[in-house]
């Protein structure tokens, strides 16, 4: 299992990349691999805000229809909109092209209480 140690972590599978524009979030490789094949997902709108543990989106496989939870409090500024025709990305690349959204935290000290690499390695058990 990949777990890519720059990145910050949430127990529902979430992982969450520190850029100057503001959290890039998407889903774990643990997260695409229990799904199965993706085949849609949706996004939350552009603007809306969103709260720390609550539903933002879905992703739907061929196995399930899973929610995606807000890692943190904040504004959405960009959704990849690349996704709704190849919403596929999120099984191939998960860390890399199936980037789900990117969000401005409302507070940053929710992003330092998020899980490391190590500590999410422990809860997956890998």
């Amino acid at each position: 299992m990949n777990i890519p140690e720059d990145l910050r972590y949430t127990s529902d599978h979430e992982w969450i990349r520190v850029e100057e524009a503001g959290l890039r979030i998407g889903i774990t490789d643990y997260a695409q691999d229990a799904l199965g094949d993706v085949v849609f997902v949706e996004l939350p709108a552009v603007g809306s805000t969103v709260e720390i543990g609550g539903s933002m989106g879905e992703v739907e496989s061929t196995k399930s229809v899973s929610d995606i939870f807000a890692p943190v409090s904040g504004t959405v500024l960009e959704v990849n909109e690349s996704l709704d025709a190849t919403p596929g990305k999120l099984n191939e690349d998960p860390y890399g092209e199936g980037w789900l959204c990117v969000i401005e935290a409302s507070d940053a000290a929710q992003v330092e209480a998020l899980l490391d690499s190590a500590a999410y390695e422990s809860l997956t058990g890998d």
